[in-house]
C-alpha cells in the first residue's frame, strides 16, 4: 500500500544518518500501523508548501502510545497546522474525550477538517483560532481546570515554548504528559554555530535554551527522543 511513500511523504524529517534506515523504520513499523484516515490526511498535506510543518508519522506513533499509556481523555494541542497530530489524538482518546486545539491560523486546519469529519471525530475537537497564551491563561482562571488534563502536544512558536510549559505544568494532572516537537531543530543544536544556516540560527538558540530548561526542571521526568525533528516527552511528577 505504501509503494509511493517516498513520493507522497515529502522531504524527510528524520535525523538518522541514513535516509534508507529512516525509510526502513517508516515502511516496516510505522506506515503499516498508520490508520487509513491519518494516511489520507498525510497525503493531502504532502502537497502543501509548508508540509514539513506536519507531525512526522514516527513521532505520531509514539504519541498514540503515550496517549494510551496515560489513558488520556482531556488533552490540549498548541499548534495544529492541517491536523495530523490532532486527528491522531482524536482517534486515540475515548468517545467522550475532548481536545482543546489552539492555532493562530484556521486556514491550514480547514485542509484537514474534511478528513477529520470523515473519521467521525470532529465533535471531540474544540478548535480555537487564537494566540495560545491567552487561551491557556483563561483556562487557568477556572481553578477546576488545574490538574485536570491528561496530555498536551506543543508544535508552535518556539519563542513561547517555556511559557507554554509553565502553564501546562499547572493544567496537567500529576502523571500527565506534555510532548514538545522540533526539539532537535533539524540537528542544528549539535552543529558548530558557524555551520548553521542563517535561517535556522534563531530557532536553534531558542531550542538549545529550552532543552536546558527542560533538562533542569525537577517537576518532570523527561525523555528526549530523536523521532521526526526531535520530541521531548515530559511527565509531570508533582
Amino acid at each position: 500500500m505504501e509503494q509511493n511513500t517516498k513520493m507522497v511523504s515529502g522531504p524527510s524529517k528524520g535525523l538518522l544518518q541514513s535516509e534508507d534506515l529512516y525509510q526502513y523504520i517508516q515502511e516496516t513499523s510505522v506506515f503499516p500501523r498508520e490508520p487509513e484516515f491519518l494516511k489520507e490526511l498525510r497525503h493531502v498535506t504532502a502537497s502543501h508548501p509548508r508540509a514539513m510543518m506536519a507531525t512526522s508519522p514516527d513521532a505520531g506513533q509514539m504519541m498514540a502510545m503515550l496517549l494510551n499509556l496515560v489513558n488520556a481523555k482531556k488533552t490540549i494541542e498548541v499548534g495544529v497546522f492541517t491536523g495530523y497530530s490532532l486527528l491522531l489524538t482524536a482517534l486515540t482518546i475515548p468517545e467522550d474525550g475532548k481536545i482543546i486545539a489552539i492555532d493562530v491560523n484556521r486556514e491550514p486546519f480547514e485542509i484537514g477538517l474534511p478528513v477529520i469529519k470523515k473519521a467521525g471525530v470532529a465533535d471531540k475537537i474544540d478548535f480555537i483560532e487564537s494566540e495560545a497564551l491567552p487561551v491557556l491563561d483563561q483556562l487557568l482562571q477556572n481553578h477546576e481546570n488545574e490538574g485536570s488534563y491528561d496530555f498536551a502536544f506543543v508544535d508552535a512558536d518556539k519563542v513561547n515554548y517555556w511559557n507554554y510549559h509553565e502553564r501546562l505544568m499547572k493544567l496537567l494532572k500529576v502523571g500527565g504528559v506534555a510532548v514538545y516537537d522540533n526539539t532537535l531543530w533539524g540537528g542544528s543544536v549539535a552543529m558548530p554555530e558557524a555551520l548553521v544556516p542563517e535561517s535556522m540560527k534563531s530557532g536553534r538558540q531558542l531550542t538549545i535554551e529550552l532543552n536546558k530548561l527542560l533538562a533542569a526542571d525537577q517537576r518532570v521526568q523527561i525523555s528526549h527522543a530523536s523521532l521526526g525533528d526531535g520530541i521531548t516527552i515530559c511527565r509531570r511528577l508533582y
